[in-house]
């Protein structure tokens, strides 16, 4: 009687307007003529132009420095060679250089001839044998001198009183990757909050090697669909189990460890906890464990997409998470100083949206309700859990890995509250042309269209912090991390407003665009503004740095993968749309999708190469920590 009750309610609330989604015809006869794709289109060309530029600079800088390393070695060979010379051969082919004709100093360039050697070569038919003389009397000491161990190319540290040195390189240059300067700075740290911190990061880091590889094995079911034969590794078994572990253990275990040094670093106040950290930890892995394992044995939630964790189950994340908020604002409650840093608002903004969230989110809502709740649910994750949270994590690590103030905090104050404002409605627009009130699905693509203010807002104040510091990234491996993560932001959160229209959302819908467009989001939003940040922090907390050709390589397997990853989707769930208005069988949208799955497995391979590299550095950052710590004790 109580679930009937529940259900006349909600259609009571929701259907109070008559629903005439269905009785309203599109015509895709100009389908690129729409507005919703006009704008996808010309962000798919910034982001293609921005890669390529990116690349082109890249390919440059590796044929440069390749001719480089060949020129610097044709130029230490020709030395050593007139080194071995003895001062009579000197003298002859000096005298042998008068009697030929004046060599241009494009063709010496172009020969790799050795400046000093140049020189002589220009001047030497201008001369009479006394100057020669004094020449070869030059030549003959810088022959006979030799070094005596104590300079700066000797294998000795230099000695460098007057601070003039920055930075010593014995590598002729890198073709792969920039030659990034090392991080020296170590904060001094409570060495509790600084095990939590690695703790919470080497957790996330399993989780994502973990998810991803279920994620890179369901990936290559669409080539091969018949790889097994076995029910707790099909399809629709270990699909949730892929997005839930990235979802709730890659994603938030890194976030609520970074946050954990944040909030107490801006409030100059020791973490108010570290027991309710602890316990907060063990919690959200438990949750990880018992719900991967329901999910794989088939008992999750039914068709609540992000939400498969049974109820009890996924208590246990928002136990840890009422934890971890209580946790984080006594920490900002103590503080030593009198503001609210702006990334404390992002955290705890957060934390509050999403504790209602997980309530809302597993109310026994049933028919239409539920669907308004899955939609909300959804995007609310998304949005005021991962992306506010790690929006707030780049407002500290940005500025402090420039070495500047964020540009505007003014805009940062615009950005947050329109973000709490417009984001909390726009939910239903995942169910445009559904059996839901059109006034519901209009408010949700006019607040979906309202998210430009954020977005540009927020990206603005990034991009402004960055301007007059671009040489710096080049000459960072964190800022690189950052920087894509920043573009990302603009450029998916933008799409996915543009994806709200209901031309775009008849076309784009239930087909492989949309998780084109949830990677676009959470991976190249969310994990390059994670990475970006671990990177700037652990080094600094542990005095230790993974290899530098690692991290170029994370980096550059990830941006590309991706890349492949997101257009092959984007161009095939066109294609399947289209095949849809059509009304052609649906097996025809199966078959043209091949060669977009098939690309889609290549660039998740690049993507999954670089999450193994990722957690290499993490475990050689914490090996290094864990042997200096032994060996200090």
């Amino acid at each position: 009687m109580k679930k009937h009750l529940v259900t006349i309610i909600g259609f009571l609330l929701f259907n109070s307007s008559p629903i005439i989604a269905q009785t309203e015809e599109i015509n895709t006869d100009n389908w690129v003529s729409s507005p919703g794709v006009i704008g996808t289109i010309i962000l798919g060309v910034i982001l293609l132009g921005i890669f390529t530029l990116i690349t082109v600079i890249k390919t440059k800088k590796t044929i440069h420095t390749y001719y480089k390393i060949s020129r610097l070695k044709n130029i230490t060979t020709i030395e050593e060679d007139l080194l071995s010379l003895e001062i009579p051969e000197i003298g002859q082919i000096l005298e042998n250089r008068k009697k030929t004709e004046k060599v241009s100093l494009d063709e010496i360039e172009k020969n790799l001839i050795s400046p000093y050697i140049e020189q002589l070569i220009n001047i030497s038919s201008r001369l009479d044998h006394q100057d020669i003389d004094e020449i070869l009397n030059e030549r003959y000491k810088v022959l006979s001198y030799s070094l005596q161990q104590n300079e700066l190319g000797s294998d000795k540290s230099p000695n460098d009183d007057k601070g003039m040195i920055t930075y010593v390189n014995n590598d002729l240059g890198n073709p792969i990757y920039d030659d990034k300067r090392s991080e020296k700075i170590k904060l001094k740290t409570d060495q509790e909050l600084v095990k939590i911190v690695i703790t919470y990061i080497g957790a996330s880091a399993f989780w994502l090697i973990l998810g991803t590889l279920i994620g890179q094995y369901i990936g290559m079911k669409f080539v091969w669909p018949e790889m097994d034969t076995i029910s707790w590794l099909s399809f629709g078994r270990l699909r949730p189990v892929h997005t839930n572990t990235v979802f709730w253990g890659w994603a938030s275990l890194a976030m609520i460890g970074l946050g954990y040094f944040v909030i107490s670093r801006t409030s100059n106040q020791k973490i108010y906890s570290t027991k309710l950290a602890w316990r907060s930890f063990w919690l959200i892995n438990a949750t990880l464990v018992i719900g991967n394992i329901c999910l794989m044995v088939g008992i999750n939630n039914g068709g609540g997409e992000y939400r498969e964790y049974i109820w009890p189950v996924m208590l246990l994340f928002a136990i840890g998470l009422i934890i971890t908020a209580i946790n984080y604002y006594k920490t900002i409650a103590t503080r030593k100083v009198k503001e609210i840093y702006i990334s404390n608002w992002y955290i705890l903004a957060a934390c509050v949206w999403t504790i209602i969230l997980s309530i809302i989110g597993y109310l026994p809502f049933t028919g239409l309700g539920e669907t308004i709740i899955q939609g909300y649910y959804m995007h609310q994750g998304v949005g005021m859990w991962f992306m506010t949270f790690t929006l707030g994590l780049v407002y500290y690590f940005l500025p402090s890995s420039l070495n500047k103030p964020i540009y505007s905090y003014s805009l940062g104050a615009l950005a947050f509250w329109t973000q709490m404002l417009f984001y909390t409605l726009i939910g239903t627009h995942h169910f445009v042309f559904s059996p839901l009130p059109w006034w519901l699905q209009t408010v949700a693509i006019v607040f979906s269209a309202g998210m430009f203010i954020p977005v540009l807002a927020g990206t603005t104040n990034f991009l402004l912090t960055m301007k007059g510091s671009f040489k710096s990234i080049g000459d960072s491996y964190v800022l690189p991390f950052l920087l894509v993560g920043v573009i990302f932001y603009f450029l998916g959160s933008t799409q996915g407003s543009f994806q709200a229209f209901r031309f775009t959302n008849y076309v784009w819908h239930f087909t492989d665009f949309n998780v084109a467009h949830s990677h676009l989001t959470m991976y190249g939003i969310i994990s390059f503004l994670l990475w970006g940040s671990i990177y700037a922090l652990l080094p600094k907390l542990t005095g230790h740095e993974p290899k530098q050709i690692n991290i170029g390589l994370h980096f550059w397997l990830a941006f590309v993968g991706l890349i492949i990853y997101m257009f092959s989707l984007m161009i095939g769930g066109t294609e399947k749309g289209l095949s849809w208005i059509e009304e052609e069988a649906f097996i025809n949208s199966v078959k043209l999708m091949a060669p977009y799955w098939l690309w889609r497995a290549v660039g998740g391979s690049l993507m999954f190469l670089s999450h193994i590299i990722f957690a290499l550095n993490i475990y050689q950052i914490y090996k290094k920590w864990s042997i200096n710590k032994i060996e200090v004790q």
